[in-house]
């Protein structure tokens, strides 16, 4: 049983922004897996399926990204999961557009909704960091990940990736990380020639 969190900001004025592409990306999964109506549990909405024949929750917390924590510990105690049960898929400035890296463990590297994961769970949970690259002035970071995705770049790569990212999530599941992260840059690499 695994517990896959999407980060965000509940409202509709925040569904586009960069901050909320874990909830983009959860959001596909469920669709594109068949998973159960979502449900308001836990500060949060989950919904359960079967990926590989592997029990999935998935959860995107309604308490805003700044208090995360509260919906992933409840959901983790609920379900009797240990942290390195949980995969949380989050937006990350200091990637490239579109990169991907996975770790277990590690910094919150600023990210206020991992932050409050770690005060509430430990630091042992799994991180899917998604790069959404930097503004120029560090001083527009917060209203840059606050901002919509430029309809250019929900074509480009945000809506492509999504898709990829749920269509190849058998090896996440099955522990493949490295298998995970090659598919997913083949199919953005054939979907960006495609482009050209």
């Amino acid at each position: 049983m695994q517990l896959f969190v999407g980060l965000g900001n509940p409202g509709n004025k925040y569904v586009n922004n960069r901050h909320n592409l874990g909830y983009l990306i959860i959001d596909k999964i469920a669709l594109n897996y068949n998973f159960n109506k979502w449900q308001n549990r836990h500060r949060g909405v989950v919904s359960k399926g079967s990926i590989e024949e592997s029990d999935i929750f998935l959860l995107k917390p309604q308490t805003f990204m700044n208090l995360s924590g509260t919906s992933v510990a409840e959901t983790v105690r609920f379900y009797k999961l240990k942290p390195s049960d949980v995969l949380v898929f989050y937006d990350e400035i200091d990637l490239n557009p579109g990169k991907i890296r996975i770790k277990l463990g590690g910094s919150s590297a600023g990210h206020n909704g991992i932050r409050s994961i770690e005060d509430h769970i430990g630091n042992d949970f799994y991180r899917i960091r998604i790069g959404v690259g930097r503004p120029e002035m560090k001083k527009k970071i917060e209203s840059y990940v606050l901002n919509d995705f430029s309809s250019e770049e929900l074509s480009d790569w945000v809506s492509p990736l999504t898709e990829i990212i749920s269509k190849k999530i058998s090896p996440l599941v099955l522990g493949d990380h490295s298998g995970f992260l090659n598919q997913v840059a083949l199919e953005m690499q054939n979907h960006t020639n495609n482009l050209t």
